[in-house]
């Protein structure tokens, strides 16, 4: 898996602490090596790993070493970014998104 600079990389070993058991809302970048709007995400998780940091946990899941926790939030396309809160799943979106954007759609969150 390509990792994003500041950006926690998560198994489903450790989903449960790192992301159902965080104190601040999570995002999980579902991601694969094989996958090009993944890596092209890269740069913009960790510009937002470190503006948002203080208000937003910025974490990356591979698909394909980490079946069981994608099979349970059903993901089917790479990327997917899921928003927890609280321990449960508060937000979902499909593809690569400029910073900007990520930003809009994360502002209810944040």
């Amino acid at each position: 898996m390509i990792k994003a600079a500041g950006v926690a990389e998560v198994t489903d070993e450790d989903f449960e602490t790192e992301v159902i058991g965080a104190e601040l809302p999570v995002l999980v970048e579902f991601t694969a090596d094989w996958c090009p709007p993944c890596r092209q995400m890269g740069p913009v998780l960790s510009a937002l790993a470190e503006e948002a940091g203080d208000r937003l946990k910025v974490v990356q899941l591979d698909v394909d070493t980490n079946p069981e926790t994608t099979n349970t939030y059903k993901v089917l396309s790479m990327p997917t970014f899921m928003v927890f809160r609280g321990g449960e799943p508060v937000k979902s979106m499909v593809g690569a998104r400029p910073k900007r954007r990520l930003l809009e759609e994360l502002s209810d969150v944040l």
